[in-house]
């Protein structure tokens, strides 16, 4: 208001927030969509939402600067369109349509959902770092009376309170003048079933049973910087305004206007302007792409404060190495190998490309894992304490004929269907193949099969756009668990040698969780995030020392040493030196190097020639 249209007042308000949430902690100050229920927060305040962007929709025009009139008295009005969805109206006045003063401004929609396969610790974290406490005494309430958590999961058990509650809710206008709330609640957290009973609407979460906000980010400037799968934080303004639904449901119905008005196909605008209620808008004022979502870390660690935190972690991390070693261990029936390799994949990443070589990929086959027991499930979830995302992928035949692992465009709705390997940079994806049984592979099983090792091959996934396809790069720690060799491709098979079998397995796994001390498993927690953000380098003698060790390994064993061999070490001598913090390579590490492959083959050999042909 006190700018002059056309002046940068857009840039102050910016400008303005920035420096607000760099004072003490500002940030933990605001309320998080992925903590707080929509429902408790106040519509046109100021929230956050760390999410994943599922889809990107096509820009929207909206009205930048408009102008309303005051038919009685002629007064006009200007007012500012941006961070809205509907335009401010006050009771006297109208907007007039056809003013000179109109500025029609464009923004950018995405389509936003919580990190595919967050950790419950993540969250946890989260959430208790936020000092934003918000009950829904401070915030807009509907007039019925909204319904608890503990009451939520009470109505799942018995839907017939569920039924009681929805007739008892009074149809009156609230008190301070605003449309009462239309809600329908989401059972499941993934469908919703609206009042006409048209089908339920799914939220398009990339893995089955995910809970959360999805959102329409709403972003004013730079968007050409975002691109689909990128982790985002956002800081915008809240819009749950129940207009957006009413409108879109009944003007559809009882609208006399030309139906070329309306070009979107029904679909589409059910996908694209859901209900507020349950796909809040956010507009944005600042937005940031994540590094990394392990809220132990500083997120940008670049900077100043961050350097001193990267230094004094850095300073004990051999003591840390130890004991995760020793836990992963212990995790494994006693395999130490085995438990150096899982830490080597943990913090692999990939950190290049050449050509269409991604260059530091780390997929690991951990075979030799006992057939249909629950060791496997148990290393998932001890892999899950400690990695930020993560998702166990069960390979039976039921799962890889019936599920939709690769995105595909839906043309009628115009938006991408996600899939299961819809997954954010750096998410761990642990393929249980001891789930495998006999049987026939269908269409689709065959190509989620051939979808899943070009992930591990070329860390891409070739999203469906029905007439072509869209490659998309990614960066996915697979683990592969089998009893045998792998079907799928992997960097490095390692054979499990169990030294102990308890008696109880379940008891065995469930007590190394509890053993570990909290503030040991967050330690644990940023030696496998911060590791993966460290610059890595060889100096030119090493290099030539490799080179030569290499040669003279050829000419001992031509056979046996291949190019692959040597690609292979040096990852191996790469991450080795990373786990003990190092960011260049030493003559001692490359020799470990050596060492621990040589183990690891000698395994295999020995397994081969008491199996026969299994390899």
């Amino acid at each position: 208001a006190q700018n002059v249209p056309n002046s940068d007042w857009e840039k102050k308000v910016t400008e303005y927030f920035k420096e607000k949430l760099k004072e003490n902690n500002a940030t933990n100050w605001v309320p998080s969509l992925n903590d707080v229920p929509v429902h408790y927060l106040k519509p046109n305040s100021l929230v956050k939402f760390r999410c994943m962007v599922q889809d990107m929709f096509d820009p929207e025009f909206y009205m930048g600067v408009y102008e309303t009139v005051d038919p009685n008295t002629n007064a006009r009005v200007l007012h500012f369109g941006k961070y809205r969805d509907v335009a401010e109206c006050g009771p006297q006045q109208e907007i007039d349509l056809n003013s000179s003063q109109t500025v029609t401004l464009e923004r950018q929609t995405f389509y936003c959902v919580p990190v595919p396969g967050e950790s419950a610790w993540v969250k946890e974290i989260s959430f208790f770092a936020s000092q934003a406490r918000v009950s829904p005494s401070t915030s807009y309430t509907p007039s019925r009376h909204k319904r608890s958590y503990e009451e939520d999961e009470d109505m799942e058990l018995h839907p017939s309170k569920q039924k009681e509650q929805h007739m008892g809710s009074g149809g009156d206008i609230h008190g301070c003048g605003e449309p009462k709330r239309l809600e329908t609640e989401a059972s499941a957290g993934h469908h919703l079933i609206s009042p006409n009973c048209s089908p339920p609407l799914d939220l398009n979460f990339p893995l089955p049973g995910e809970k959360g906000p999805a959102c329409l980010v709403k972003v004013y400037e730079s968007w050409d910087s975002f691109k689909v799968n990128d982790v985002l934080e956002v800081y915008g303004i809240l819009s749950v305004d129940p207009v957006l639904s009413i409108v879109n449901n009944e003007d559809r119905d009882n609208s006399t206007l030309d139906s070329m008005e309306f070009m979107d196909t029904a679909e589409e605008q059910r996908v694209h302007s859901p209900p507020a209620s349950l796909v809040p808008r956010i507009h944005v004022i600042l937005a940031q792409k994540l590094q990394h979502i392990n809220p132990l870390l500083p997120a940008c660690l670049n900077e100043e404060e961050s350097k001193t935190f990267v230094s004094n972690f850095m300073s004990e991390l051999s003591p840390v190495r130890a004991e995760l070693l020793g836990f992963l261990t212990h995790a494994l029936l006693g395999d130490s190998l085995a438990a150096e390799y899982l830490i080597l994949h943990l913090i692999s990443t990939v950190y290049a490309r050449r050509d269409v070589l991604p260059l530091g990929k780390f997929t690991v086959n951990l075979s030799g894992c006992p057939r249909n027991s629950i060791f496997t499930e148990h290393v998932y979830r001890i892999i899950q304490q400690l990695v930020p995302a993560s998702y166990r992928l069960q390979m039976t035949i039921e799962n890889m004929n019936h599920s939709r692992f690769i995105p595909h465009k839906d043309y009628a709705a115009n938006r991408l269907v996600s899939g299961v390997l819809q997954l954010a940079s750096n998410t761990s994806l642990v393929v249980d193949e001891t789930q495998l049984e006999q049987g026939q592979l269908d269409t689709t099983g065959v190509h989620n099969v051939k979808a899943l090792g070009n992930l591990i091959t070329w860390q891409k996934v070739d999203y469906d756009f029905n007439y072509h396809q869209m490659e998309f790069p990614c960066n996915i720690n697979v683990l592969i668990t089998s009893e045998g060799r792998s079907l799928l491709p992997s960097d490095c098979q390692v054979q499990l040698q169990p030294q102990i079998i308890p008696p109880n397995m379940e008891e065995y796994m469930n007590s190394l969780l509890t053993a570990v001390l909290p503030s040991v498993l967050n330690k644990f927690r940023i030696y496998l995030s911060l590791l993966r953000l460290l610059d890595y380098s060889i100096s030119d003698e090493v290099t030539k020392a490799v080179e030569e060790d290499f040669v003279e390994m050829r000419k001992n064993d031509p056979e046996s040493i291949t190019a692959d061999d040597l690609h292979r070490t040096l990852l191996v001598a790469r991450f080795l030196s990373l786990s003990a913090g190092q960011t260049t390579l030493s003559r001692e590490r490359w020799l470990r190097a050596k060492q621990l492959e040589a183990l690891r083959k000698a395994r295999l050999q020995q397994q081969k020639c008491v199996n026969g042909n299994e390899l």
